[in-house]
């Protein structure tokens, strides 16, 4: 049996500071779907400015929502630290929708076009 729950997931850095550098950026880009996959999603596209990222996935239906958003910030955080040995800093909580199959090319295109929704917001170089 094919499933196919797809999400619109959306997350903050603290305080909504400019804290996601193109390094930072490039860094999220490899880790997430490295992190969704082993929590049995995929991820379809990301949108990532300064302050906030987008993803679009697809999970499985036994796919814990909140463990997965907490492995994905607590991880990505983590790991930045000791990457770059400077805080990459989530605020709490998260924004989920779901979105059906039909409207999945409507969400691909939003999400990763968000450098040009928040044009004051965007990482130089980013997406490249």
């Amino acid at each position: 049996m094919r499933h196919c729950i797809l999400l619109h997931v959306t997350w903050t850095t603290r305080d909504r500071l400019p804290t996601i550098t193109l390094a930072s950026a490039e860094f999220l880009a490899g880790l997430l779907p490295r992190i969704a996959h082993q929590e049995r999603g995929e991820i379809l596209g990301m949108g990532i400015v300064e302050t906030h990222i987008h993803i679009a996935i697809r999970i499985h239906p036994a796919t814990s929502l909140p463990r997965l958003l907490q492995r994905l910030k607590g991880a990505s955080a983590s790991l930045h630290r000791k990457q770059f040995d400077r805080p990459l800093r989530w605020a709490k909580g998260y924004n989920v929708d779901s979105v059906g199959s039909r409207a999945l090319h409507i969400l691909l295109d939003y999400v990763t076009t968000q450098h040009l929704h928040h044009p004051d917001q965007a990482i130089a170089g980013w997406p490249d």
